[in-house]
């Protein structure tokens, strides 16, 4: 498989991945082959890259992900029909209708929560990733992510609930941002600008203060999301005992989804790019307690995964170190294995869903 930009494409050339729209709707499915026709909507469409069979693909019939991806599309119309309830949700809680969190609870019970449940809900969400990186996405993929961490860290169903609901709150300060900071990349951000974002979470605490039936776990989940073990965060530098076990966790699974998601001023990269920034900060500005159940588990997610490597290679992710090296031990062409973690400067350019 490779990626192609559409102005190359030629008719005769089979679709390896299906392509989704904004709207989750099947523009073309995998193993398509193309005609002029179907070159020139995709043209009209504006779509840049979309990923081609090679010739190995076709001989060994590798690539055909017609089964994952139903799968995946049916979790991303459920996924599709959160975000707007979401969008609602917030500008309502935002606006004081403590009524909402009553409504919240049941989006989170009935719709979220089986989300985390779906075996390949890692490379779902990767999936997903490139829709939109407003708050609303942002918070719903966040609170996915939570609940699969929860599941990792052997929360009970009380307890799962409770950090579903505390991620998918997290960011609610935001409702009240001016429109032209939605989805803004903070490092551009000046003066007003950026005292607006770095308040964000203290408005979401002032916000979830007014409401009744939240957990204080819930409420300083929203203040505390990007504070950090080691005092480096905001907005008051706690450290360590001082941070929610629940905001330990979102930033987790905050930081997984910024760094995987196209984003202004951000390239979305893969999961590897996250999991070794994940490693490099466990035993200082991350709870390890988190942490390290994070690394083990969602490694396992990967194996089996093929990937592109930085000099032109694709291979198979067969397995990862024993001690906690953030890249994965590859099978590339004639049996080959490399450790990228004894090859810096190999990276990983495409992570390719299973």
């Amino acid at each position: 498989m490779k990626a192609i930009s559409v102005e190359d494409l030629e008719p005769g050339m089979i679709l390896a991945r299906s392509l989704v729209n904004d709207d989750m709707i099947v523009v073309l499915s995998a193993d398509t082959v193309l005609t002029k026709a179907h070159i020139t909507r995709l043209n009209f469409l504006n779509i840049p890259v979309v990923y081609i069979k090679d010739d190995n693909d076709i001989r060994y019939g590798v690539g055909n992900d017609s089964p994952l991806f139903n799968k995946g599309n049916a979790f991303a119309k459920e996924y599709t029909g959160v975000v707007s309830t979401a969008k609602q949700l917030f500008e309502e809680i935002a606006s004081g209708k403590g009524e909402q969190v009553e409504v919240a609870k049941n989006v989170v019970q009935e719709s979220v929560i089986p989300m985390t449940k779906n075996s390949g809900v890692i490379d779902f969400l990767f999936d997903l990733n490139h829709l939109a990186s407003d708050v609303y996405n942002h918070s719903l993929r966040v609170s996915v992510m939570a609940g699969v961490i929860a599941k990792w860290l052997h929360f009970g169903p009380r307890k799962t609930r409770d950090l579903v609901l505390a991620g998918f709150l997290h960011d609610v300060g935001k409702s009240r941002f001016p429109e032209r900071l939605v989805g803004k990349n903070v490092a551009m951000l000046k003066g007003a600008d950026y005292e607006a974002y770095m308040k964000h979470t203290m408005d979401g605490h002032h916000i979830l203060n007014t409401m009744e039936g939240l957990s204080e776990g819930v409420r300083l989940a929203a203040m505390q999301h990007h504070e950090r073990m080691d005092g480096s965060g905001f907005p008051f530098n706690c450290t360590g005992a001082d941070i929610h076990e629940y905001a330990r966790i979102i930033a987790i699974a905050d930081i997984y989804d910024n760094m995987t998601t196209e984003r202004e001023g951000y390239i979305k990269q893969t999961p590897f790019h996250a999991i070794n920034y994940i490693t490099q900060h466990l035993y200082t500005s991350l709870d390890p307690v988190v942490a390290v159940p994070v690394l083990t588990r969602i490694k396992d997610a990967f194996l089996g995964s093929r990937v592109i490597l930085s000099n032109g290679l694709s291979g198979i992710i067969v397995a990862f170190p024993g001690d906690f090296a953030g890249r994965p031990i590859v099978s590339v062409a004639h049996g080959e294995i490399l450790n990228l973690n004894e090859f810096n400067e190999i990276q990983i350019t495409e992570y390719n869903p299973k």
